[in-house]
């Protein structure tokens, strides 16, 4: 029982993967990651980002038209498309990016459209919350909308991206502290929160969500609750071709499972217990499993989950 339509709103860049002795262009970003999964789990998607009227813009947009995500949010400019170029070492994704003047980078609040009433959900995350000034534009927009829409993020955070910390710490503190949803890394918390000793330590100086969820790997995920108690669920043994995409992965499969059981509201994730919060982790780390098996961000279709 779908409460509205969840939209992804960051980032859409392409990423230069090493292959064939150069690099080959693939679709990617954090958030356009996650609305493509939650496209092919079946939810219904939606995004919002900077888009770019070249050659990379037109593959980003026939790619979420190909996995069922609307685009008519979209903010379209002539501006280029972003670049990452990803080193690979160990399985494990390192990020070069060029942004400077991009498409997605570049957006402002003057741009922001009114959201359909369909809209039930925001996610935000990924380096559109550190780059101004779309960083500031997506700030202003879960400020005008978290009264009244559910708010999930993933800061993502990669420390050497961010060349302004105490602007970059005030403008996610801000977001978090508006937040009904959270995922982070194990990585991301001890970056947020330096020093304290314990996650739930760390978890009470970040007020706000009703949920949080911690991450760690291949040793699973911990869900806290803001009204007390915590939920946990291990991970799942695969073989590993790379981690692109992998917690993108995760956070669409946990907006799918709450989606799927009508708790994707003010109201529902107000009262949501313990069992739910259970069974929307066991399916991200479903969904997250599945994408680290296969090369680059590749998430499942409902039918291949359902089958796993």
């Amino acid at each position: 029982m779908s409460q509205g339509r969840i939209l992804c709103c960051g980032e859409a860049l392409i990423d230069m993967i090493p292959g064939g002795g150069g690099y080959v262009p693939h679709t990617g970003g954090a958030v356009f990651n996650t609305a493509i999964a939650l496209g092919r789990l079946g939810a219904r998607a939606g995004m919002l980002t900077g888009l770019s009227r070249d050659m990379f813009g037109a593959m980003l947009e026939a790619e979420l038209a190909a996995s069922g995500v609307e685009t008519e949010l979209v903010i379209r400019s002539d501006r280029p498309t972003t670049l990452a170029f990803v080193q690979l070492t160990e399985g494990k994704a390192r990020y070069t990016f060029y942004d400077e003047n991009s498409a997605g980078r570049m957006i402002s609040a003057d741009d922001l459209p009114e959201l359909p009433e369909d809209v039930g959900t925001l996610f935000f995350g990924g380096i559109s919350l550190v780059v101004e000034p779309g960083a500031e534009a997506y700030a202003a927009l879960l400020s005008r909308e978290a009264a009244r829409r559910v708010v999930m993020i993933d800061p993502n955070i990669r420390p050497g991206f961010v060349t302004d910390e105490a602007r970059y710490r005030a403008r996610l503190g801000a977001m978090i502290g508006q937040a009904d949803l959270m995922k982070v890394s194990d990585e991301d918390l001890d970056w947020l929160v330096p020093g304290a000793a314990t996650v739930a330590e760390k978890l009470r100086s970040l007020p706000g969500p009703r949920v949080t969820v911690v991450t760690e790997g291949a040793a699973g995920a911990t869900a806290y609750l803001s009204g007390g108690g915590a939920v946990s669920v291990a991970g799942r043994a695969v073989e590993v071709a790379d981690t692109v995409g992998a917690g993108d992965s995760f956070n669409a499969g946990f907006l799918a499972a709450l989606d799927a059981r009508g708790l994707l509201s003010k109201a529902g994730i107000a009262g949501i217990g313990p069992e739910a919060v259970r069974a929307a982790l066991a399916q991200a780390n479903a969904v997250a499993a599945i994408t680290v098996s296969r090369d680059g961000s590749n998430p499942p279709w409902a039918a291949e989950l359902a089958s796993a």
